[in-house]
């Protein structure tokens, strides 16, 4: 059958724009190779994510991209299992996961696929709240930062997928808690949907540190870091002591040619501060607790979510060029079909 798809045109310098993408029929087999693993799906919903960029980050001498020239973009999405050579998947199955921008997708990577076991959310959860930027601030928050009643969080970002979830999560706890977002529509939802005590819109803001004294005048035992740069310099100056930071991400930094220095180390060795970095990947083990704890909050309503929906893959390019500078207001979602 015919297959329409998304392809990049060519590496990303920079953030994206509508015309490094560019749209394509393929054809694709209906059937599933004899004798693999693989999986044939339906793409139903695409999660549009930061990292998407293709934007080359340079680690170690090495260039890293998230997708190749004249190839599908590829990201996380919700899809319909059409035929399976996997046994853990079958026909009519619901799955969340890594796949391409397309009608349809075949899947050779069967370990980066979970099957959805409830149906009684909303299937496109799966692409933020119940799928990668969920189990990310899941995993930021209780496994690396160890959060206690009563302490003071701060998050940036937080009206992102991932943020959005910390900052409820830490509010749940009974923690004292701060976001910073880039404008006064998202400052005002975070505080009047999501439930965040105070937050700021750090676009206004001349002195990072003074806005993080004002909002944190006994300073911060938290950080959940979605942007890195000036801003975690700054947290570093209003850590308490034993404070913990968890670095999810750096999208500041992701479109320097160099990178901004960070001045303010030393306070790591006088607060007795840890930092450390993570990735959702190393976690996906911790998948079913995240569910344990996170269904219940939403079936009770005890959790909010805002989702930013476009109609149609041909919409999704300019869907995921629109995230880059805060178009969205909530988790960019395109639908290339409803079940």
């Amino acid at each position: 059958m015919g297959n329409k798809q998304v392809l990049a045109r060519d590496y990303i310098d920079g953030n994206p724009k509508e015309t490094d993408m560019y749209f394509n029929t393929s054809s694709i087999s209906l059937k599933v190779p004899e004798g693999s693993k693989e999986v044939l799906v339906k793409n139903l919903y695409l999660s549009c994510d930061p990292y998407m960029r293709g934007t080359k980050a340079k680690i170690s001498d090495r260039l890293f991209y998230s997708f190749a020239p004249h190839s599908p973009i590829v990201g996380y999405g919700v899809a319909k299992v059409l035929e399976s050579g996997h046994p853990d998947f079958k026909k009519g199955d619901f799955v969340w996961g890594v796949t391409k921008w397309e009608e349809c997708s075949l899947i050779t990577m069967t370990e980066s696929l979970f099957k959805i076991q409830h149906t009684d959310v909303p299937l496109s959860y799966y692409t933020g709240l119940l799928g990668m930027p969920g189990m990310t601030a899941y995993t930021g928050f209780y496994e690396l930062c160890s959060p206690k009643k009563g302490e003071y969080v701060f998050v940036s970002s937080a009206f992102g997928a991932v943020g959005q979830l910390v900052g409820q999560l830490a509010k749940l706890m009974g923690c004292y808690v701060v976001g910073s977002a880039g404008s006064k529509e998202k400052v005002d939802m975070l505080k009047s949907k999501f439930g965040f005590d105070e937050a700021f819109n750090y676009k206004e803001e001349h002195d990072l540190d003074a806005a993080l004294k004002r909002c944190f005048p006994e300073g911060i035992d938290i950080y959940f870091d979605n942007v890195g740069g000036k801003m975690l310099d700054a947290v570093l100056l209003n850590m308490r002591f034993y404070g913990r930071i968890a670095v999810a991400g750096m999208i500041s930094q992701y479109n320097l040619d160099q990178p901004e220095g960070i001045g303010n180390l030393l306070s790591l060795v006088y607060k007795r501060i840890r930092i450390e970095g993570f990735t959702v990947y190393d976690y996906y083990h911790l998948f079913p607790n995240f569910l344990d704890l996170v269904l219940p909050y939403i079936r009770e309503g005890k959790i909010a979510y805002v989702e930013d929906t476009a109609e149609g893959l041909e919409n999704g390019p300019s869907a995921l060029v629109g995230i880059f500078s805060g178009q969205n207001v909530g988790k960019q979602v395109v639908v290339v079909a409803r079940e």
